[in-house]
């Protein structure tokens, strides 16, 4: 019996990170890497690239491109390559710290769920009632109660994203604990929770490597269009969404004003998708 637990998780980990990788290393994967990774690399590398000061407004309003201006200017005559790079840091700092929060606080909702019945019904109905508010209204909500700024962007999109990982890690959870391995652990002497820490978590948990891609996309969006309705980071703070914003209005006359952070959009919520899916084909290979 104990023999069976033990193969059950023995060369789990090196199989799945060959999954991943073997997922990673398809057109797909290596596409979205690439989008991500210039994109990202392009936001960290701000300060190096660019010495204006996104916020510093000049009497150029809405120039073209040039050489001291690569995007040109917006309507304040701010330099649109700087704050585009500096948007591009604002952005991946709140999704890569707001998504790994709500996927700690579905998971844990998820193995609360999983650990006692009674708590099962009051989890499911919570992550109910967070997936019947729309992205929209859940931001008008938060943003009502504590006003624009960053931490409202990151609230809501934490909360958007804890239903998804609780639902994956729980379903997973419920099947794995009927597997033979599982079984036979209980059977060998070992507790309800030594079942479900040392055996059930680790192999229910590949879907929510798939899903933490799909949830930075996500991010992504909420972020854009919080920013975009003046409900996100406040001005004159640069993010993607507060430029494509500002630039609707020129659309028509000086559309390098929004091509360029809608450019960046693009990329980056392409780019997690093209990872998700390839990271989900390489799971069900």
């Amino acid at each position: 019996m104990t023999a069976l637990t033990a193969d059950a998780t023995a060369g789990r980990a090196p199989r799945a990170r060959n999954r991943y990788l073997a997922g990673l290393l398809t057109g797909r994967g290596l596409t979205g890497l690439a989008l991500v990774g210039v994109v990202a690399l392009a936001g960290l590398l701000a300060p190096l690239l660019t010495d204006l000061d996104p916020n510093a407004q000049s009497a150029l309003a809405l120039a073209g491109p040039s050489a001291e201006h690569p995007f040109g200017t917006d309507d304040l005559g701010r330099d649109l390559f700087s704050r585009v790079l500096h948007g591009i840091t604002t952005d991946l700092l709140l999704v890569f710290g707001a998504v790994p929060a709500g996927a700690l606080l579905g998971s844990a909702l998820a193995l609360l769920a999983a650990s006692h019945r009674w708590a099962d019904v009051a989890v499911q109905r919570s992550f109910d009632l967070v997936l019947a508010f729309p992205g929209l209204i859940l931001a008008l909500a938060v943003t009502a109660v504590l006003g624009p700024g960053r931490w409202p962007v990151f609230i809501v999109i934490a909360l958007a994203e804890v239903p998804g990982f609780g639902r994956q890690l729980r379903a997973g959870i419920l099947v794995q604990r009927e597997r033979e391995y599982a079984l036979a652990a209980r059977v060998g002497g070992a507790s309800r929770r030594r079942v479900l820490l040392r055996h059930v978590v680790p192999n229910a948990v590949d879907p929510l490597i798939v899903q933490t891609a799909v949830a930075l996309a996500i991010g992504v969006f909420i972020e854009g269009g919080m920013s975009f309705l003046g409900l996100g980071v406040r001005p004159p703070e640069p993010t993607l969404g507060s430029i494509l914003s500002q630039s609707v209005g020129y659309l028509d006359t000086h559309p390098t004003f929004a091509a360029v952070p809608l450019a960046a959009t693009t990329a980056l919520v392409l780019g997690f998708t093209l990872i998700a899916e390839a990271l989900n084909r390489g799971i069900r290979r």
